[in-house]
């Protein structure tokens, strides 16, 4: 997920049209049994949205870099409300933590562009019953993607800069576990083996870095062409693994079934930062995917199970 400078430049995208109809990733063929063209399912007018999250009770939680605001919307079609603020530069990635709290990202602001030198990103825990706010680590190079093991080791990445931060169970703040150009989105695999992670502006494409070997990161998709423009941005893991990735310029949702080969799961999802699946029997529920984009705008992608 990445600062509000990533509006301005997915805009500019979106305008000139740089990536429509284009290279591989555009041409991919739609994932069979799923897929069509989004819906929307919330609105919040003047917001970019950055992070997306989706509790146990099917209630949705997203983040606006504008305003560093913190929105719960109780399902789709209900009207989203503010029920936090971060302290600064704007709310970035969300991520829950095994106690059930939601950690929420702060610091996408232009000092992500120099992030790897001054380290001025944090991360605060939302408790989302109580609402209370409370500091978690500080000394980031940023959090654009955040991603938490079982253990409740804690995974931060900055886009614009080169450094992926890690934060131990005992709270020690590593801000250079791994050295990795223009990590964003951000996701472990179900054993917490993996960190997958989107390459959106340096070698655009997707990686998985082993959590034992930092410093051998696995790609499964490299973009070329006009497809570098594409974006890729805030991903997820479906039930079989597969990384799902909103390419926010692109338009699209894709899913990486192998390293290279991917399938289409949704359209209309130009400005899309992020995506999950929903949790729960209702509301934002199980089986479900749903996006959050720089234009405000919650969608569900169709027919897309988990």
């Amino acid at each position: 997920m990445r600062s509000i400078i990533s509006v301005i430049a997915a805009s500019l995208l979106t305008v000139t049209g740089v990536v429509a109809g284009s290279g591989a990733a555009a041409a991919a063929p739609n994932c069979v049994g799923v897929g069509g063209k989004s819906a929307v399912v919330a609105r919040i007018p003047g917001a970019a949205l950055e992070g997306l999250a989706v509790d146990a009770s099917g209630r949705a939680y997203v983040t606006d870099i504008v305003s560093g605001r913190v929105y719960r919307i109780d399902a789709p079609g209900r009207p989203a409300y503010p029920i936090a603020k971060v302290p600064s530069g704007g709310g970035g990635a969300l991520a829950w933590m095994p106690d059930g709290t939601l950690l929420v990202g702060y610091g996408a602001d232009p000092r992500v562009f120099v992030g790897d030198v001054v380290k001025s990103a944090g991360i605060v825990r939302l408790d989302v019953d109580t609402l209370a706010v409370t500091p978690f680590a500080k000394g980031l190079s940023a959090a654009n993607g955040l991603a938490v093991a079982a253990d409740g080791t804690v995974y931060a990445t900055n886009d614009f800069g080169s450094l992926i931060g890690r934060i131990g169970p005992d709270g020690a703040v590593d801000p250079a576990w791994a050295r990795f150009p223009s990590a964003n989105g951000a996701v472990l695999d179900a054993a917490d083996r993996y960190l997958y992670v989107s390459r959106t502006f340096v070698n655009p494409g997707v990686s998985r870095i082993p959590i034992a070997n930092p410093s051998a990161p696995e790609s499964v998709l490299d973009l070329s062409g006009l497809d570098s423009f594409a974006a890729p941005d805030g991903l997820t893991l479906d039930d079989a693994g597969r990384p799902v990735v909103p390419l926010n310029a692109g338009g699209s949702v894709i899913r990486i079934d192998a390293p290279g080969a991917t399938c289409v799961i949704g359209t209309g999802t130009r400005l899309t930062s992020v995506v999950t699946y929903g949790r729960s029997d209702q509301g934002f529920s199980s089986g479900r995917l749903f996006g959050a984009g720089f234009d405000g705008v919650v969608r569900e992608i169709p027919g897309s199970t988990a």
